[in-house]
């Protein structure tokens, strides 16, 4: 099945747009224009298959030069690094995860001590106004 890139941008969850910004950066391939100069370039299932792959690394929190990587490592069957990328990944979630958990739970305290009620500004405040 062949597509137009605004049926492949509809299928992948994009904007026409970010197809061609995939292109410029060299994640996705821009094929010819079919009958040559003015033809409508036409994208197949593998097109789709990658802009979905780009995607879903992306809600994995890999950045657009990692995806690049991974994409050659995947070319290359490179294993070994892209273990190490994904743990790296693993990583910095973890370490987001810590942050917000903290965040949290100071917020949570804020809170509980604003419920509380009695004189001054609120620990909320207090806390923001810091």
């Amino acid at each position: 099945m062949t597509m137009t890139i605004g049926k492949l941008a509809e299928a992948g969850g994009v904007g026409v747009e970010t197809v061609r910004y995939y292109q410029r950066r060299g994640l996705l391939a821009e094929p010819e224009r079919a009958g040559g100069y003015g033809g409508v370039r036409r994208y197949d299932d593998s097109d789709l298959r990658r802009l979905r792959f780009v995607r879903s690394a992306q809600a994995a929190g890999f950045t657009l030069d990692q995806i690049a990587e991974l994409l050659d490592l995947d070319a290359r069957n490179d294993r070994p690094r892209a273990r190490e990328l994904a743990r790296e990944r693993l990583d910095a979630l973890d370490a987001k995860i810590t942050e917000l958990t903290q965040a949290r739970n100071a917020l949570r305290k804020l809170a509980h001590e604003c419920g509380k009620g009695g004189e001054g500004p609120c620990p909320i405040l207090a806390a923001f106004d810091s």
